[in-house]
């Protein structure tokens, strides 16, 4: 019977051993032209992207991942909850204020997603099912470059073309730092052309929402999230989903990960109907 088990787990350990392998990275990866990458230093150091995926899957759904930092702190990171599991994960970096505007921060992740729209086929994916995510600042990325149209279509590309937005905790008012370059106080919401909210719309992709409980999180971040789940119903769109992780504060990036693997199934299934 030892012998039996024994033979099981070496067989079990081979076949993880396989399926790990199977992966790829590659890392720092420009996404702007050579050409601007070369003439700015600051570009050249921020404006990159590391990709792990699948070598073993074909037309694999891809998770662009935003870090979170107030727009002025933190690196890209790919979430450990978020790998091997059959899809591929772009970690992005963009640089951050004040050495640039809070605007230039959306331009960088605006051209971080249309690099993976143009050669995530490249790589073995399908450019059908990109998702964007991140946490914190990271979510506001996200949202913004899937909610105003403008960021993306500055390249080419309708933000239609995204499978679904899941940010996490995100801003959805204009961003703290936003409001710190206009003399605004953080405890002062406002919300103008740089707040997804500003840009509500019926036709936008699938939008799912999670925050940390809300007498946890941080200055109203459940809230204006209900207040966006809101007014996106309100306008007419039909998947918007917001959720709430009780016992949890901003730091809530864990538990969501199941969240978002399960809502991306979610969807791809709903595309193969």
């Amino acid at each position: 019977m030892r012998t039996i088990i024994a033979i099981f787990l070496f067989l079990l350990a081979i076949q993880t051993n396989a399926q790990e392998s199977s992966y790829k990275n590659i890392e720092n990866i420009s996404y702007f032209p050579d050409k601007l990458t070369q003439a700015d230093a600051y570009i050249k150091e921020r404006c990159i992207l590391d990709i792990h995926y699948p070598g073993n899957i074909e037309r694999f759904a891809t998770v662009v991942w935003f870090h979170g930092g107030g727009l002025q702190n933190g690196s890209k990171y790919t979430p450990e909850a978020l790998m091997e599991k059959g899809i591929a994960v772009v970690a992005v970096n963009y640089r951050l204020y004040p050495q640039v505007s809070p605007a230039a921060c959306i331009e960088d992740a605006a051209a971080s997603v249309a690099w993976v729209f143009n050669n995530i086929e490249k790589y073995g994916g399908d450019s059908s099912k990109i998702f964007l995510c991140g946490h914190s600042a990271g979510g506001y990325l996200a949202l913004m470059v899937g909610m105003d149209k403008s960021w993306l279509a500055a390249h080419q590309i309708d933000a239609n073309r995204i499978a679904g937005l899941i940010p996490y905790s995100g801003h959805t008012i204009t961003h703290l730092a936003v409001r710190h370059s206009q003399g605004i106080a953080q405890e002062q919401p406002t919300i103008d052309n740089l707040a997804p909210l500003f840009h509500v719309r019926p036709d936008a992709p699938p939008l799912l929402m999670i925050t940390g409980d809300r007498e946890l999180e941080m200055l109203g971040r459940y809230e204006e999230n209900a207040y966006m789940y809101r007014m996106m119903k309100v306008v007419g769109h039909t998947e918007t989903r917001l959720m709430e992780l009780d016992g949890y504060d901003h730091g809530m990036e864990y538990p969501a990960h199941p969240l978002l693997l399960k809502e991306i199934n979610r969807i791809l299934e709903l595309k193969e109907q």
